[in-house]
């Protein structure tokens, strides 16, 4: 594997290369100390992986990620030393197409393969994570009920899958949506588990929803936005409830789209709508057509409007999403798919 370090400071360079080197088939293949440097360097050799910081001179990582997602396209894992008084710039960056963040490995101690291991075991899982096969999307248990909602509301739940480019879409999703939306909004964004609650955090402040950290048993209620901790994949139980369940190897993602989406078409007895917005990969395809085989509209971000068009082509590659739209459209699509029957423009209408 071929990596680009993108940082200022010498010392955190230095860190990162002896933790490189601890893998004997990974390298650095170059070095860039700005965002002006990296941008130019991706062009002249694109690597498998840039490691990227958030604040350096000139050019920042947050618009050097946006800069190389545009031109040369790679995965992007932010690597910074402040992660918790830069957390809007961390937002920024992963809406921006960075596919995770960590905190930069120290050299102090001497102890490096205990200090790097953070560090690798995320580039490990982001290596698996870029060449997972799409999974076919099993039938779902038969439910009783039928998907259409009750209290004359169309959909109740509003189930969102993102990753790299997410946090940007999501977040103009939400703001886009009254406060006294009708449905229970739940996301799934693959984030590392640290900064799940930190997210949640800045969303609450981008919406007129409430968002929250999802907890164990928590309810769905109309007008509530939680968002998946990382720790461990989301589902849906038979009592209505969200619960938390680890799966280990049956997805390189934690927490997991298809986990949740395909529990939410096994157990949701009301009615519901799938969206699958921008990130790498494939997680939430399957998961998708689960949704969409049950009787519930689906929506893919479009690619035009994607930092990274992944998870919504493999959908669309499954034929899983029923509607495809540019950002700035589903939250109206969203609207029309929970508004009370009769009232309003539809889900179709919106989708012409």
């Amino acid at each position: 594997m071929n990596i680009g370090i993108v940082n200022d400071m010498p010392l955190a360079v230095e860190a990162l290369r002896r933790a490189i080197l601890l893998r004997p088939a990974w390298r650095v293949c170059w070095v860039a100390g700005n965002g002006e440097e990296a941008v130019a360097m991706c062009a002249w050799q694109t690597p498998n992986l840039i490691l990227m910081d958030l604040v350096m001179p000139g050019l920042d990582g947050v618009e050097a990620t946006r800069r190389i997602m545009a031109r040369t396209p790679c995965p992007i894992l932010i690597v910074t030393a402040d992660i918790g008084e830069n957390a809007g710039r961390v937002y920024e960056a992963l809406g921006g197409g960075a596919l995770d963040v960590i905190a930069t490995p120290t050299l102090a101690g001497g102890d490096l393969p205990r200090l790097a291991a953070p560090l690798l075991d995320k580039i490990e899982l982001l290596s698996r994570r870029l060449v997972m096969p799409i999974a076919p999307a099993p039938a779902p248990a038969p439910v009783a009920g039928t998907a259409r909602a009750g209290g004359g509301c169309q959909s109740a739940l509003v189930a969102i899958g993102a990753s790299a480019g997410g946090p940007a879409a999501v977040a103009e999703v939400l703001r886009a949506l009254p406060a006294d939306f009708p449905a229970a909004v739940v996301i799934i964004q693959h984030i590392d588990a640290a900064f799940s609650a930190g997210m949640a955090y800045w969303l609450d402040e981008q919406s007129p929803l409430e968002v929250r950290l999802a907890g164990e048993g928590a309810a769905l209620l109309p007008g509530r936005v939680w968002i998946a901790d990382g720790r461990a994949n989301l589902t849906l139980g038979a009592d209505g409830l969200l619960h938390y369940a680890r799966t280990p190897g049956t997805t390189a993602y934690q927490p997991s789209v298809d986990v949740f989406f395909h529990s939410v078409a096994q157990h949701w007895r009301r009615g519901a709508i799938g969206v699958l917005l921008s990130g790498m990969g494939n997680d939430g395809a399957a998961g998708l057509k689960a949704l969409l085989d049950r009787g519930f509209p689906t929506i893919a971000q479009d690619r035009a409007t994607c930092a990274v068009y992944g998870m919504p082509k493999a959908a669309a590659a499954l034929g899983a999403a029923a509607s495809v739209l540019p950002v700035h459209q589903i939250a109206p699509a969203l609207r029309a798919a929970c508004a009370p029957r009769g009232r309003g423009p539809t889900l179709e209408d919106v989708s012409k």
